[in-house]
């Protein structure tokens, strides 16, 4: 990937690194616990047949996040 896109703009199979987080307070917490911080490559493994969730490899752990989530995570 080129440029700076989010994690929701993936499609299936392509890699990416985290450049920084778009959301605040507790929802930034959460995706910061699950392993979403600069540097981190992401994967997206499959996406559900209506688009969400979508299933993303991160730090060897498959975790499902909503497009609403995703869309706050800054990749390239």
């Amino acid at each position: 990937m080129n440029g700076i896109s989010t994690l929701k703009d993936l499609k299936q199979g392509q890699k990416a690194k985290v450049k920084s987080l778009l959301s605040t307070g507790s929802m930034r917490r959460r995706l910061q616990d699950i392993g979403l911080i600069e540097g981190t490559e992401v994967e997206c493994l499959q996406k559900s047949p209506a688009g969400d969730p979508v299933a993303f490899l991160i730090r060897g752990a498959v975790i499902a996040l909503r497009s609403e989530d995703s869309s706050k995570v800054l990749v390239s």
